[in-house]
């Protein structure tokens, strides 16, 4: 019986995210037949390490999320451990995080993306850096954490007072009018195209991660090429990067200008979507008949870790 170690919790700011993905997994990969431990990763690498070989995993299912989750670290220490994972390797997982790096990429691979740069706080704080609405983030954090949107009749300078506690870099981008896309990809294949939306406002933490408000639309009603070239630019994107196993991409299809004629952007890519009660990729599955157990399944069966 292949031995499983689902890693989980960690200590960003998507822990309480990621302590429920990866509950639910622990209980699918029993439920599958796996002998399944749960290990919660607190900041001590040497405690974390010396864990990991007591508790010697064939495979680890890697369930954080965030940084030093998927960003390249914990991949980084498994591969020194030579422990297969699931999800992507070192670089992807660094290269994806970093979200100029992968606009970069996917432009070099003939994807739109939104305009936008990268600016200090104190750069942000002279004055609008582009036209408004805008948005700005995190340049290094998933779950929208972070993300505002900057629109018209809103304070002169943004953050001007405000806690921001995630460092002094920000990546501000032209707001993409429209509709909320998202698409997974499950080894060499896009899965189902997911529209998200929210009963109010945008699609932020809150409302990914409270039930009841934002409604989930599988398959997204897009016309038919639309629909294609969402799956199109989500496996470029995953392959661009180098990822493995399964990612998740966000979009936005601009459909405002009428007559048929609409724009699809990618905002990035996931390289390891949630998996708690409310998330998206085994949402998709279940669409494609895929049932929880068999996903996670298929992701232990795939694994890897850097050589």
């Amino acid at each position: 019986m292949k031995r499983v170690t689902v890693l989980m919790g960690g200590w960003s700011a998507e822990r309480e995210v990621s302590l429920a993905s990866g509950a639910n997994c622990a209980a699918a990969l029993q439920e599958a037949g796996y002998a399944v431990t749960t290990l919660d990763a607190k900041q001590d690498l040497v405690a974390l390490i010396q864990e990991l070989r007591q508790q010697r995993p064939d495979v680890v299912f890697n369930a954080l999320h965030g940084r030093c989750g998927e960003d390249g670290n914990i991949q980084g220490v498994l591969n020194l451990l030579k422990i297969p994972y699931t999800h992507s390797g070192l670089m992807a997982s660094a290269v994806a995080m970093d979200k100029p790096v992968a606009k970069r990429l996917f432009a070099q691979a003939g994807l739109r993306v939104p305009d936008g740069k990268l600016l200090s706080r104190k750069e942000l704080l002279k004055g609008d850096p582009l036209p408004r609405p805008y948005v700005v983030k995190p340049f290094n954090e998933g779950s929208s954490v972070g993300v505002t949107i900057i629109r018209e009749g809103d304070n002169a300078r943004p953050f001007e007072g405000i806690d921001w506690p995630f460092g002094d870099l920000i990546l501000v981008e032209k707001f993409i009018p429209g509709r909320e896309l998202t698409v997974g990809v499950m080894g060499d294949k896009s899965m189902a195209v997911t529209e998200l939306c929210p009963k109010s406002g945008f699609y932020d933490y809150a409302n990914k991660y409270t039930d009841g408000r934002t409604e989930h639309l599988i398959p997204a009603p897009l016309p038919a090429d639309v629909y294609a070239e969402c799956q199109r630019m989500a496996l470029v994107a995953h392959q661009v990067l180098g990822c493995r196993g399964v990612s998740r991409s966000d979009f936005r299809y601009d459909d405002t200008r009428g007559g048929g004629v609409g724009e699809v952007y990618i905002l990035e890519t996931n390289t390891q979507p949630g998996m708690a009660d409310l998330s998206l990729v085994p949402e998709q599955a279940r669409y494609l008949g895929i049932s929880y157990p068999q996903l996670v399944s298929w992701m232990v069966e795939h694994a890897q870790c850097d050589a």
